[in-house]
């Protein structure tokens, strides 16, 4: 029988294709939840840059697990993009930073924590989506 350690609070960084549905970045969020062995109540927060403020599935994802829905300015995000385990041209040229899954949920724990952030999950990408995990104490 194996017990959980204190498990730790995580926030969620999502970077997504204009439209994707809800079901597709459910389907991301739950099957990198289950396969690092984490679980829907230990996650504080989605995040995302401001470009998809207004984007459906990030809204109703957000509705759906009554999680608030942090977007921030590609300026907010520009200075974790050292710290990215990939770094996407076309992302820059689209968004103006290189990578909007990681660097939003290490910004948002960083937010929660007040303190350095580190990724626990590095980008996922699934169909028109990327995720990434960042602790946030």
């Amino acid at each position: 029988m194996s017990e959980r350690h204190a498990a730790p609070a995580l926030v969620v960084g999502l970077g997504c294709q204009r439209g994707c549905p809800v079901d597709t970045l459910r389907a991301l969020l739950d099957q990198v939840l289950e396969a690092h062995g984490f679980g829907l109540d230990q996650v504080r927060g989605l995040a995302s840059i401001d470009l998809k403020r207004e984007e459906p599935g990030l809204l109703q994802l957000a509705e759906q697990l009554a999680l608030p829905l942090t977007c921030f300015s590609s300026s907010q995000l520009t200075p974790y993009a050292l710290q990215l385990s990939h770094r996407s041209e076309i992302a820059y040229e689209r968004t103006g930073c290189y990578g909007v899954a990681e660097s939003a949920a290490l910004a948002l724990a960083e937010r929660l924590a007040q303190s350095p952030a580190k990724l626990l999950i590095r980008r996922q990408k699934y169909a028109q989506a990327t995720l990434a995990m960042a602790c946030c104490g």
